[in-house]
């Protein structure tokens, strides 16, 4: 029998959803009616922490996007957060010029990053 304490906080998940949703200026309403749920079923995953159902926890991932490997898997190196899968989503829509800017910028923090230690 499992212990109280040993089942999963959903609490991260729920705010990363959150988050997800809100960059992609989705209202709850818009989200519920696109996997079809309630919005305040929505509402209670993404502030209480409430257990989505499988079906529903899969319909969120997709349509917002978000890693459930930091979540599931935070050990793992492999990892891609959901915040770096939003930028290379972005990227996607960028042009040539737009992509040498990004170049130039991450060469900028890495070197910066190099410089303090």
């Amino acid at each position: 029998m499992r212990k109280k304490e040993d089942k999963y906080d959903f609490k991260k998940f729920g705010l990363a959803i959150k988050e997800a949703r809100i960059k992609q200026n989705l209202t709850r309403e818009q989200v519920g009616s696109l996997i079809e749920i309630d919005p305040r079923y929505l509402t209670n995953i993404e502030n209480k922490g409430q257990h989505p159902s499988l079906q529903v926890l899969y319909d969120l991932v997709s349509l917002l996007n978000v890693s459930v490997d930091e979540f599931f898997l935070p050990d793992m190196n492999t990892v891609k957060s959901s915040r770096r899968r939003w930028i290379e989503k972005q990227m996607d829509n960028f042009t040539e010029k737009e992509l040498i800017l990004l170049e130039s910028l991450a060469n900028g923090i890495k070197k910066s990053i190099e410089m303090k230690k």
